[in-house]
């Protein structure tokens, strides 16, 4: 099965999360519950006890971005099961800085220069423009890609010299998406997509 990267609603809801995490109320231990807190914990690595996604917090987001946390982390990081607004699923991870990089992308403003972060998908996602940060659909002229399971730094202008890059890029292996933005970041693929 071929799996993609996240769209631009993904992360718009991904941002909502962040924000909304401390402000919404905490849902019951339902069986729905356990089901989304265990689809979004498959984004990142259980091995490490660092980033491991069973301290992480989880939150959920219903169509009109509402969010509801589903379980209060201890290590910095958030998992999200999936976005209501995108095609397949796509359970995702983020760090704090990550966090900020993706809440500036959504309110149209520059992210941090010194705030790099790391973002996992190892479950795959759904798929998004290359080139268009705020694109919701493949169109003609956008440059839709198809990513499997991969990793993301944000925020490192640094990281993306002399990385591959370009409309059309190869994602087996690292390459820049969205080049010549301000959200331009590596996607690292991490594993076969088949």
């Amino acid at each position: 099965m071929k799996l993609g990267i996240f769209s631009g609603l993904l992360l718009a809801g991904a941002v909502v999360a962040v924000a909304g995490c401390n402000k919404a109320g905490t849902a019951d231990n339902s069986a729905a519950a356990a089901s989304d807190s265990n689809s979004a914990e498959s984004a990142a690595p259980s091995s490490d006890p660092v980033r491991s996604a069973h301290q992480a917090s989880i939150v959920t987001a219903d169509a009109e971005g509402a969010m509801t946390t589903l379980r209060k982390g201890s290590n910095g990081w958030t998992c999200m099961p999936d976005s209501p607004a995108t095609p397949g699923p796509d359970p995702m991870c983020f760090d704090s800085n990550a966090a900020k990089w993706v809440e500036a992308w959504v309110g149209h403003k520059p992210p941090s220069a010194d705030a790099v972060g790391l973002m996992y998908m190892l479950g795959g996602g759904t798929d998004a423009s290359n080139t268009d940060p705020y694109a919701t659909k493949p169109t003609a002229d956008n440059d839709w890609v198809k990513t499997g399971p991969h990793i993301m730094v944000v925020g490192s202008k640094e990281i993306l010299a002399g990385m591959p890059s370009g409309a059309k890029p190869d994602t087996s292996v690292p390459y820049v998406m969205w080049e010549g933005t301000p959200y331009a970041h590596l996607m690292v693929p991490v594993g076969d997509a088949s």
